[in-house]
């Protein structure tokens, strides 16, 4: 069992129709994490004094950070996936190679996700924001609650109206790739070859003298910072090699649909099971026609076979996701101490999720009406989603409670088959 295997995934014209990039993500995590999903507004900040609190770091603040709306681990200040008010979304994967993890308490990939939607109003934009804060602050610390030690360096898939880029690291160091068409994919592995658009200014000199690479053949970032054989990776039985076949199956047809199926797949191992498991999910469409909204669905709950894929629209004075918000806990630093202390972190709709799948769990024609439910709940919502695309009409006022609706719908059907 690969721990934390999320898989991220992008695909872009002519991969898909109606000139839309597709973005999705699954969260791979241990099985008892709560994930919520959470939404910030744009905000000021005109003390610049302040020090920002990431997850185990204070860092410098910026003058203004944009709307957000996250998915992430209850206890942690940062996100697995996220998108921001201008149609950038980014997922990050945890890697491992040659370059050794630092244990030290530092910034998270997870903090970086965030900092890069916060910051950054395209993909390239939010590419640089995570290089520069890598470089001032370093990446590292554990990514799990309790006393389970784990950490990793990062990949992220960031995407946006027009392009996509991969950022894949080691340490400091890392390299870029961008891309502009087609299919592309992230998993728990180095992915970036020779293909390399952007690099850190010391990685191949470093590379070098580590004695990684000769400095005489191409150079392939992957083969050098990890123990690939990155001639065999597209030929694998791993996740980023089913996931890809996945996308490729579907080349030139894929809509946001598509990657939902492709979120819920467990033939491949893209949708976890067992220890690791999938805790939450989230596919964008980013339409390229700037007149229309950007719309992003997440689940808020683990299994998205078993879980309802909500939207979300970036518009004023949206309301807030109370149904997704896990509990806040007073003292929280000194809960973090407390290592045998894990507080219960369950949102209501993870409570009631979790309940009806209790209750029918062994009951199959349970299971089924409620299944149905869920799916004819979801096919509504997709409907209207794609209404707004179509007409290009944005009823402002319905938007504003969309997701917490939606929450409540999905809590109405759990609530049914418990007292049924």
């Amino acid at each position: 069992m690969e721990p934390f295997s999320c898989d991220t995934f992008v695909a872009l014209p002519p991969a898909t129709v109606d000139n839309r990039i597709i973005f999705g993500k699954n969260s791979d995590r241990l099985c008892d994490e709560v994930q919520e999903v959470v939404y910030f507004p744009a905000a000021v900040h005109d003390n610049l004094g302040e020090h920002l609190k990431c997850t185990y770091i204070e860092i410098d603040q910026v003058p203004e950070t944009y709307a957000v709306v996250l998915s992430r681990p209850a206890w942690l200040w940062g996100a697995e996936m996220g998108a921001n008010e201008h149609g950038v979304c980014i997922g990050n994967e945890a890697v491992w190679g040659r370059e050794e993890v630092c244990d030290e308490e530092a910034l998270l990939g997870m903090d970086l996700v965030r900092l890069g939607l916060e910051r950054a109003d395209t993909a390239e934009k939010a590419l640089n924001v995570i290089v520069d804060l890598l470089e001032k602050y370093g990446q590292g610390g554990n990514c799990t609650e309790g006393r389970m030690l784990f950490s990793y360096h990062n990949s992220f898939l960031i995407a946006d109206r027009n392009e996509a880029w991969i950022l894949e690291t080691a340490g400091k160091y890392w390299a870029a790739e961008k891309v502009q068409e087609g299919v592309r994919n992230i998993s728990n592995q180095l992915s970036i070859t020779t293909k390399i658009d952007r690099e850190h200014p010391d990685m191949r000199n470093y590379a070098k003298r580590k004695v990684w690479w000769d400095g005489k053949k191409e150079f392939d970032f992957a083969a050098a910072y990890s123990y690939l054989d990155t001639a065999k990776m597209m030929t694998s039985s791993g996740r980023y090699c089913e996931g890809y076949k996945l996308l490729k199956k579907h080349k030139g047809n894929i809509t946001f649909e598509t990657m939902m199926e492709i979120l819920r797949d467990k033939p491949s191992g893209i949708n976890m099971e067992g220890e690791f498991l999938t805790t939450a999910s989230m596919v964008s469409i980013l339409p390229q026609d700037s007149s229309l909204p950007c719309i992003h669905f997440f689940t808020g709950t683990p299994d998205p076979e078993r879980s309802v894929f909500k939207p979300f629209i970036f518009v004023p004075h949206i309301s807030q996701l109370l149904d997704t918000s896990s509990p806040t806990f007073e003292l929280e630093d000194l809960v973090k101490k407390k290592s045998h202390f894990k507080p219960d972190r369950r949102h209501p709709l993870y409570q009631k999720h979790q309940q009806a799948l209790e209750v029918v769990h062994n009951n199959e024609e349970k299971a089924k009406i409620m299944l149905d439910n869920m799916r004819k709940l979801e096919k509504e919502l997709f409907r209207e989603m794609e209404s707004i695309l179509q007409n290009k009409h944005l009823d402002v006022e319905k938007i504003v409670n969309l997701f917490p609706q939606c929450a409540k719908d999905e809590i109405q059907i759990y609530q049914s088959n418990v007292s049924s």
